[in-house]
């Protein structure tokens, strides 16, 4: 029987060559105890289906905001940083055969719910198939074998992620990917893992959410059990050194501690559902 290639792995072989770039690889193991109470909280009083996801998104896109360094592309040899902070979630289709993206604009601006709210509307246009710009892109993915792909991804990828050249034959808009790229393991069952830089995106972050689980965490000196979950990072080592890294690192972890901030809360309400969550 022959095998049929899906766009997703076409794509994968069209993309990747052996390893050969420096990339910065790193995780962070945070006690998710504040924001799960928080995301119930937002789900009681807004109606919208908020997930870790959706807070990661939030927390990483205030980090690029603090680390603008980070924040933008490299385009003949110099960085030029971009103008407003946009994220990019993946999203799966076909029961998992293949991937696209969802794009968040501004995410550093937005609550977590609307940022939910966003990605729920543009994940089902997707999935439904009444994304234009992503039926325009496909078609010549499925029709050109790998070895044209190839070139034609990498010099895409140059005018749209590079120059940010709008390509509407091809479904294509500027700087698609944004500044970072989003996707979570954890629905798939993973505590962690590590995702590898996809050239044509032109995008110094990826960031992977890991399952959340109960793991020892010492407090005021005691071995408990907490809700803790990992979130992973490669990161493009021309972008980043150990200062930007330490910067992403506590605007991330500021936010899982007291998330409550975003709301322009102090903590938990008293007597909301929030108090009774995660416990």
């Amino acid at each position: 029987m022959a095998y049929e290639m899906t766009v997703r792995r076409k794509l994968a072989i069209a993309t990747w060559g052996p390893p050969s770039e420096g990339n910065i690889y790193g995780k962070l193991t945070l006690d998710a105890t504040e924001a799960l109470a928080y995301l119930e909280h937002l789900r009681a009083t807004t109606g919208e289906k908020v997930s870790m996801t959706h807070l990661v998104g939030k927390a990483v896109g205030m980090a690029l905001k603090k680390a603008p360094d980070l924040n933008g592309r490299i385009l003949f040899g110099r960085y030029v940083p971009h103008t407003s902070v946009d994220i990019a979630f993946l999203v799966t289709l076909d029961d998992g055969k293949n991937l696209a993206k969802a794009k968040v604009c501004n995410i550093d601006e937005k609550p977590v719910n609307d940022i939910a709210k966003e990605l729920r509307e543009l994940a089902e246009r997707l999935r439904t198939g009444k994304d234009d710009a992503f039926k325009k892109s496909m078609g010549p993915v499925k029709m050109m074998p790998t070895w044209l792909l190839r070139p034609v991804l990498y010099y895409t990828g140059f005018l749209a992620s590079a120059l940010g050249w709008s390509i509407p034959a091809l479904g294509v808009e500027p700087f698609p990917f944004g500044g970072a790229i989003i996707t979570s393991v954890g629905m798939m069952g993973l505590d962690e893992g590590f995702a590898p830089p996809t050239p044509f995106a032109r995008v110094p972050l990826y960031v992977l959410i890991g399952a959340v689980r109960d793991m020892p965490a010492a407090i005021d000196g005691q071995v408990v059990v907490r809700k803790q979950v990992v979130i992973s990072a490669t990161i493009d080592h021309r972008f980043l050194d150990g200062y930007q890294g330490a910067v992403l690192a506590k605007a991330v972890r500021d936010v899982f501690e007291n998330p409550w901030k975003l709301s322009g809360m102090d903590g938990r309400p008293q007597g909301s559902i929030a108090s009774e969550v995660a416990k």
